[in-house]
Order: structure tokens, then sequence, then C-alpha cells
């Protein structure tokens, strides 16, 4: 018989335990991104961007043709990690590219989370190259886009069949938290959630200032 106890499960991410790929996330593959809203897709790059910044998850940030084609990495994201360099390819797959999986072994962790576009190429080829090689993925669903809601569902979906586990940016942001008693990151939690986090951080804007409310309180 099992024995519940107060402590998480092993699936459950924490800051330490991953390294947070983010890819492609540049104006030429937004352009024909049409599964995700471009407002709702730079909002949630932003949301992840700084949990994993303010919460020090490994991070690594790479495009594909910088300068020749595809343009800038959004904004949202360079200002989070404040002048990381990036890692630029040619590769579609990323996980091909040899200064990315030289970086990925320097950080030498076994958990990947992955998010960027498009879904159906630039996310489905890390994912299954990495678990191929006995690596657990996550993909952050509502951070990645692609040409159509059909190419971007049937990619998360043949992730999910290879193993890969989804999850939200909002999710990924309250389970590097996971408790309101750390006090040390609450403020950080709820000040990315009041700026990135829709309706919950309007609510946790009014809590705040109409009832001075915190939560674990």
């Amino acid at each position: 018989m099992a024995r519940a106890t107060p402590v998480p499960g092993k699936l459950l991410l924490s800051p330490q335990d991953h390294t947070l790929i983010l890819i492609d996330f540049q104006s030429q593959m937004s352009f024909a991104t049409k599964s995700i809203d471009a407002v709702a897709l730079r909002n949630n790059a932003a949301l992840i961007s700084h949990a994993a910044a303010g919460f020090g998850v490994s991070a690594i940030l790479t495009t594909v043709a910088e300068k020749s084609f595809s343009g800038p990495m959004f904004e949202e994201i360079t200002t989070a990690f404040n002048g990381q360099k990036l890692l630029d390819r040619t590769s579609m797959n990323t996980w091909e590219d040899a200064a990315v999986i030289a970086r990925v072994n320097e950080i030498g962790k076994s958990r990947i989370v992955l998010a960027g576009l498009w879904t159906s190429v630039c996310i489905v080829g890390p994912a299954l190259s990495a678990i191929d090689q006995g690596f657990e993925v996550y993909i952050i669903t509502d951070a990645c886009g692609d040409v159509s809601d059909e190419a971007h569902e049937r990619a998360v979906e043949r992730m999910v069949q290879a193993g890969a586990r989804p999850m939200t940016a909002l999710q990924y942001l309250l389970e590097l938290q996971r408790d309101w008693a750390r006090t040390d990151t609450y403020d950080l939690t709820t000040g990315i959630a009041r700026k990135f986090g829709g309706a919950y951080g309007l609510g946790i804007i009014y809590a705040k200032t109409m009832f001075g409310a915190q939560e674990g309180h």
C-alpha cells in the first residue's frame, strides 16, 4: 500500500535540475506563426525568460541565421538574460549544432525544457533527439508556435508520444516557486505574474491593492 508524504514528486521541475533552451524567437520566424497570437507569444516568451533568469535556471539562447535572414531574438528574452551570448546556427535541429551541444554538456543537466519557433521543426528536432539520447524533455507549449494550428498540435502530439512532457508558461513559473512560504522568491514570482500573467496577474494586483492580501499568509 502506498504511503503519502509531504514531499514533491520527482517529475516536478526545480530551478536547479534543468536547462531551458529558447530557440529561434526571431522576427522572420514569427511572421508566419499562426497557431498563437504574436502578442501572446511574446508575452509568454517574456514570462518564461524572466522566470528562468530570476530563479537562476541554466539557459541557452539560440538563433538561426540571425544576421543573414531571420533577424534578432525577441528583446523580451535578451533583456531578461542581460546580454547573454546567443548561439547562432545553420541547422534547423538545434541538437545537431556542435556549439549548442557543447554548452548542454558543459551545463551537465539531464532535463531539457524547450520553447521556440516553429514547434514542428525547431522544437520537434531537439526534443526527439534529446529523448533518443536519454534526456528528459519538457515543452512549454504556449511559448511555441507554428504556421498553423494543425502543425503545432501534431508536433506536440508527436513529442508527447515520444515521451516529452507538455506544460504552459504560467505553469513553468509557478512550478519553480511551488510554495508561497518561499519568501526569498515570493516578490520575484508575483512580480513576473503581475507583469506577464494575464488575468491571474490582474487578480494579484487587485488583491494586493484593495486588501493588502498576499498568498501564503
